[in-house]
């Protein structure tokens, strides 16, 4: 859409920026405005206990990443629904997972378009915490063939220690928890059965080895979703948004710190 200026309009400010909603004049244009940072949500498809559903990784982070936006206006490409879950394995149904590799190969593949465009700084946010290797991997092929590019790769939680102290509460190995029930509650309700939560505890602490969830935990769940209630996952919601927010803001203009020659 062009204004009668023909010009770029974006759209609402109050609206993320989505790259799926833009034709190819807008992404021009954007860029040809000093836009050079680009949002990739990656979230996950696997099983969340009994009582929530198996998209929790990918709606936390897209609403959290397209909030963001409204309030950056740095764009977001389409959310990523499938992740790692490969420790989840078939024992409890629903989850759908990528290998790592796989996972690695898509990150670099999309990003490399985007960086083809211009966009040199990226975020990389993810919705689950195994996630964080199969990225890191792609993080760095990317940097090998990009050695301008500033990039980042996070976890919804690494938006700043107040939001790390609040994921892991009830389970340093959280999963299904008080956080993400809370959080479910206040943005997708519809996707919580509250009658079939129950609590399991963190069974990790201690361990030497890395075990698969069969081994951790009962029926799926690592932590204390019982104690969720909606308004915390409001006031979590905002937290996270504000302090992704802030970091995003600081990112626009960060500068390596030293100078390098190519």
């Amino acid at each position: 859409m062009k204004n009668s200026s023909n010009e770029f309009a974006p759209p609402f400010q109050d609206a993320p920026l989505l790259w799926g909603d833009l034709t190819w004049e807008e992404v021009g244009a954007l860029r040809e405005a000093g836009t050079d940072m680009v949002i990739l949500p990656v979230g996950a498809t696997e099983q969340h206990g009994p009582h929530l559903s198996c998209d929790v990784d990918t709606v936390l982070v897209e609403r959290v990443a397209h909030a963001v936006s409204a309030r950056t206006r740095v764009p977001v490409l389409p959310t990523l629904p499938y992740g790692c879950s490969l420790g989840h394995t078939h024992t409890f149904p629903g989850t759908l997972s990528l290998r790592p590799q796989t996972l690695s190969l898509v990150v670099e593949d999309v990003l490399g378009d985007a960086i083809a465009y211009g966009f040199s700084r990226v975020l990389v946010l993810s919705g689950h915490s195994m996630n964080a290797a199969p990225l890191r991997v792609a993080l760095e092929l990317l940097r090998e063939r990009f050695p301008r590019l500033q990039i980042a790769q996070k976890h919804l939680m690494d938006a700043s220690p107040r939001a790390a102290q609040a994921y892991t509460a009830d389970a340093q190995d959280f999963h299904a928890n008080c956080a993400e029930t809370a959080l479910m509650m206040h943005l997708a309700p519809d996707k919580v059965r509250a009658e079939r939560i129950e609590d399991d505890p963190d069974r990790t602490q201690g361990t030497f080895f890395s075990y698969t969830v069969p081994f951790t935990s009962k029926n799926g769940v690592t932590g204390s979703p019982s104690l969720a209630e909606a308004f915390q996952g409001a006031d979590l919601f905002e937290m996270l948004v504000e302090d992704w927010t802030a970091g995003v803001r600081l990112a626009l203009v960060e500068q390596p710190p030293l100078p390098v020659e190519f």
